[in-house]
């Protein structure tokens, strides 16, 4: 299957700039899930910009 990494663009909200995974949804679900976390299209645009992909911290994101 081909890498739809140039129509993910338009959802991908990470602004971590040196990730190689960027726009490459399949390896960025794979690479977080590894460490216990979330990729950042799960988060806000003001969360994400913390780098704080835990599961935890969404968890605590959506409990206001």
């Amino acid at each position: 299957m081909e890498c739809m990494s140039e129509k993910n663009k338009k959802y991908c909200n990470c602004t971590y700039e040196p990730c190689p995974r960027k726009h490459k949804c399949c390896e960025c679900l794979h690479y977080h899930r590894k460490s216990g976390e979330l990729p950042a299209c799960f988060f806000t645009a003001e969360a994400e910009r913390t780098y704080n992909r835990s599961i935890g911290s969404f968890i605590k994101m959506h409990k206001g």
